[in-house]
């Protein structure tokens, strides 16, 4: 049976030791009800080659959302 983790997001990714490190995060309420913070929850290290096979699938996996019409592209991001 596989694992399966849930994560809000990155917090952060750097490249350290050759290796690009990815720390997710979960978001956490505040006991006095203002908006949820992030909070590290565990970290993903890959070598340099599996980043850049990773960061392909998730491109191409975003081309798929957009042609389905899930995701818009951002015409002003480019500008």
């Amino acid at each position: 049976m596989k694992q399966e983790y849930f994560v809000d997001g990155v917090g952060q990714i750097h490249f350290a030791g050759n290796m690009v490190r990815f720390d997710c995060v979960t978001l956490q309420p505040t006991a006095d009800g203002q908006a949820p913070t992030p909070e590290p929850c565990f970290r993903v290290i890959m070598p340099p080659q599996g980043f850049l096979a990773a960061f392909n699938s998730m491109q191409q996996l975003i081309d798929k959302l957009v042609e389905a019409g899930v995701l818009r592209k951002n015409e002003n991001a480019a500008q």
